[in-house]
């Protein structure tokens, strides 16, 4: 809590460079706060890993879309032409998978696609209608030439005067401010 009586987002730093940005992240990891980001205006190799980023969980959804699309395609044409509307044509059989299959490929991309989208909108949080670094002066430079760290106050090791410490001290942040919500 702060002089009003909120708790604030979080404290935000600013670095110069991306050696200078890299260095803060590797030093966060380390210190064992989990909820906090980084925001460059171009990706820096190596991000990922300085960050400790795990391998993301939208291709898990992509497969599970892709075979609900491919099942879903087999079963209705089976269901169709033995059960629905079972009619032999030429002498050919009720059922195949090779004149099933264009049905299947198609909602195998469908689903899979869906799936996709949604399973990173879930995964991001989004839509995400309000974020109160977009309301901070020094955060609109993010995209032009600035890099910033954000760490949330909802971390678990976040304290006021220790992070701000943290930042400016053994990160060396050019600039570390507090973040209303």
């Amino acid at each position: 809590m702060n002089a009003t009586g909120t708790r604030p987002h979080g404290i935000l730093a600013e670095f110069d460079t991306t050696a200078g940005i890299l260095d803060a992240a590797i030093r966060c990891r380390d210190a064992g706060y989990t909820k906090w980001d980084v925001y460059t205006p171009f990706p820096i190799h190596g991000m990922d890993d300085a960050m400790g980023v795990k391998k993301s969980m939208v291709g898990w959804f992509t497969f599970v879309g892709g075979v609900t699309g491919f099942t879903t395609g087999m079963t209705m044409i089976w269901f169709m032409n033995k059960f629905d509307y079972g009619l032999v044509v030429g002498g050919k059989p009720l059922f195949t998978p090779l004149f099933a299959f264009p049905v299947s490929y198609e909602l195998t991309i469908l689903l899979g696609a869906f799936a996709t989208l949604f399973g990173m909108l879930f995964l991001n949080g989004l839509p995400r209608l309000h974020n109160p670094l977009l309301a901070n002066a020094r955060f609109k430079r993010a995209s032009d030439d600035r890099f910033f760290i954000c760490i949330e106050s909802e971390d678990p090791k976040y304290s006021e005067e220790a992070t701000r410490a943290f930042l400016s001290e053994r990160c060396h942040a050019n600039a570390v401010e507090i973040v209303e919500a």
